[in-house]
């Protein structure tokens, strides 16, 4: 698919790596680029066209809807983590997560499914993540969440596919934005990660890996889970 001439609805687009988003989509010569935000005063990127979206209200979703009628791109950015673990954490987090990262999505997804459709049917891009794969010893519940969003970005593909919607599912590790600001950790550019999703819309690709962790992890999934968790040796 072509971005020149494409109208597409970034979800998030208001900061980090959705900003790049919609910033890169004007440049490559979007028609129209809708900017998603629950608050449309934090839009600030010229050129593009505020819309007010809160992924996890299925009122707000309909109205995005509605009003980006024309789409034919959908790039689902919008997400959150709360840091929080599985066995000792809030349930009330975790559920936060799995309502945002995977609902969220799938709310979108359903609401922007037939207006790709009329409109030619277009691409989807998810936000998905290296924790998808393995998850590293904190913030479990970002990576569940994660896994249920690559199972649904795969599971969509299959069901978008006979009215020639294509699906991309972009995996990356850390990137530099403020989700992670104060974690020590090697961070991608959220530039280039977004250019990278880009590209792999315009060649047809199904899933991109963004960075060089994400790809080793992603070579490790035919492994044991004990070559995948080297830390559970030592205990």
């Amino acid at each position: 698919m072509e971005i020149q001439g494409a109208i597409a609805l970034v979800t998030g687009a208001n900061r980090g790596i959705g900003r790049h988003f919609a910033r890169q989509l004007l440049e490559r010569g979007a028609a129209k680029v809708y900017a998603g935000a629950r608050d449309i005063d934090t839009v600030d990127l010229p050129g593009v066209q505020a819309v007010q979206l809160d992924i996890t209200d299925p009122a707000s979703v309909a109205a995005a809807a509605e009003a980006a009628s024309d789409a034919t791109i959908l790039i689902n950015n919008a997400g959150i983590a709360t840091f929080e673990n599985l066995v000792a954490g809030s349930e009330d987090a975790i559920r936060r997560e799995m309502e945002t990262n995977f609902f969220g999505a799938l709310r979108m997804v359903r609401a922007f499914a037939p207006v790709l459709g009329a409109n030619g049917g277009g691409a989807i891009l998810n936000m998905l993540s290296v924790l998808s794969w393995r998850t590293p010893g904190l913030g479990h519940a970002y990576a569940a969440a994660k896994a249920a969003s690559w199972s649904l970005t795969n599971a969509v593909r299959l069901e978008l596919a006979p009215q020639g919607t294509h699906v991309v599912g972009l995996h990356v590790a850390g990137v530099d934005t403020d989700m992670l600001a104060g974690i020590e950790a090697e961070k991608a550019d959220p530039a280039d990660v977004a250019r990278a999703g880009l590209d792999g819309i315009e060649s047809g690709a199904l899933e991109v890996l963004a960075d060089r962790p994400t790809a080793e992890v992603k070579a490790l999934l035919n492994a044991d889970p004990s070559v995948i968790y080297p830390e559970l040796a030592a205990r």
